[in-house]
Parts: structure tokens; sequence; C-alpha cells
């Protein structure tokens, strides 16, 4: 387990660079400009909130994972399966608790305030991935030292859904020109740049669709799947955020508690 936890920061540091290297050569929304300052405020933004969890909940969420696994507490401990279905079964879950807490994110209008920091990047590349602001981080953390005991999670599985997560996140995130029929091949299983490039739409009915993190399926099957069948027409991000002081760390953080609607 350690050496997978070990591995994780240079699997996303791998990951970083193919997609800027994959976002400079067939960027889908070309004319980008300051890039790599937007690269920046994001990545230092993303590591603040890491550091943060690191500090204030990482032991917390691991002791309450193994209080619930030594009482057998929790859906998975209860139904007492073999490692080769439990496992499958628990990134299944996770994904699926996903998925709720980001619908979530979008109907509660306080969690929204927080979760607009991270749609209001009108220049999506990989690096939104990291973009939340840290009161969103801090309740999601809380969220999960509750929902995590109640699944029946070990650390370990955890751990393997977040090496999973990772990629898939900064992947649909990027602004990677992949292939129609490539594009259409995947999300028959993950969740693609097509599929999310539509979650960042200023449009609120598109907005409100494809919340799914890793696994498309949650978005059909919830009845939240929406396509845009030419991407390039879609304006991201939200209304009001275009100044130059809403791209800073101090502005991200600042944005949320801003006079304005809860829905631009």
């Amino acid at each position: 387990m350690d050496e997978l936890r070990d591995a994780k920061p240079a699997l996303i540091a791998a990951a970083l660079a193919v997609l800027w290297t994959l976002e400079t050569v067939v960027p889908q929304f070309a004319g980008r400009q300051r890039r790599l300052s937007h690269y920046g405020h994001n990545l230092a933004l993303g590591l603040l909130n890491a550091a943060l969890v690191s500090v204030l909940f990482a032991a917390a969420l691991v002791q309450s994972m193994e209080w619930s696994s030594a009482r057998a507490l929790g859906v998975l401990h209860q139904l007492q399966m073999p490692a080769w279905v439990a496992w499958p079964l628990a990134i299944v879950l996770l994904d699926l608790w996903m998925y709720l807490w980001h619908r979530l994110n979008h109907r509660v209008p306080l969690l929204w305030r927080l979760h607009s920091v991270h749609h209001s990047d009108a220049e999506l590349d990989a690096s939104s991935a990291s973009r939340f602001h840290t009161g969103e981080i801090v309740l999601s953390s809380l969220a999960r030292l509750a929902v995590l005991p109640l699944l029946g999670v070990t650390p370990p599985q955890l751990l393997c859904y977040e090496l999973l997560l990772q990629p898939v996140i900064l992947f649909h995130h990027s602004n990677v020109r992949v292939p129609a029929r490539l594009d259409q091949v995947l999300r028959t299983a993950i969740v693609t740049p097509r599929m999310h490039w539509v979650h960042h739409s200023r449009l609120p009915v598109e907005t409100d669709s494809n919340f799914a993190s890793v696994f498309s399926c949650w978005d059909r099957l919830f009845g939240s799947f929406r396509l845009r069948e030419d991407p390039t027409t879609i304006a991201l991000g939200l209304e009001g955020y275009a100044q130059p002081e809403w791209r800073s760390i101090a502005g991200m953080l600042r944005s949320p508690f801003r006079r304005m609607r809860d829905r631009p």
C-alpha cells in the first residue's frame, strides 16, 4: 500500500505532462493564452487543498475506515464477499458516491457557491481538475468521514479508486481533441472530454448534466447524460468571471462570497 501511495504523485505528474503535450499539439479549443499561469494558479490551489486534507483529514479518514472494518460495519463488511468481488464493488460504490456528491453540489445553494469556483474556469484544461475551492474540499472530506465507514471501504480500496480517478478526471477536463469515434468508444465506459465539456457549459441545462467522475454509466442510469454535437460551440465557464482578479488564487478563494446570484 505504501508503494501505491508513493506512486500517486508520480502518476498525476506523468498524466499532466502527457496531457500538456497533447493540449499543445492537438487542442480542441485553440488560441489559449496564459497557459502557464493558468496551469500554475490551478495547480497551486490544488496543492494547497491536498496539503490541507493531508494535515487535517488523512489520518481521520484512515481511522474511520479501520474502525468500521474492525467492527464489521458498513455495506461491504456486512456482505462478507470474497476479495475479487469486494474490490470492484468498492470502486463502483465510491464512484457512485462521487456522482451523488457532485450532483448535490449543483442543488444546494451554499455548495454551489463553493463549487462555482470550479465552473468559473473559461479556459478548461487538465489543470482545471484541481481547481476547487478549499471550502468545498473541507466539506467533501467531512462527508467522507461519514460515508466511507458506512460503505465499509478499506484504505487500500480507497487508494486504488483514487489511482483510477486521478488520470480519468485529468483526461476529461483536458483541452485535447479526441477523435469523435474514439471518444464515442471510450465513453461507453468512462467519462470523456466531449462529455465533460458539456458539463462546463454556461447553459444551466448543460451545466446540470454529466456529473460522473469515472464511469459514464451513472449519467445514463440517472437521466443526466447530455452531449453537444459540435463541442466547439460550447461557451465554457460562468458569466461574470472574465476579470483577471478571479484568476488568482486569492480571487478564486474569494469569489463564492461575491454579492451575486447563486446561479450566474
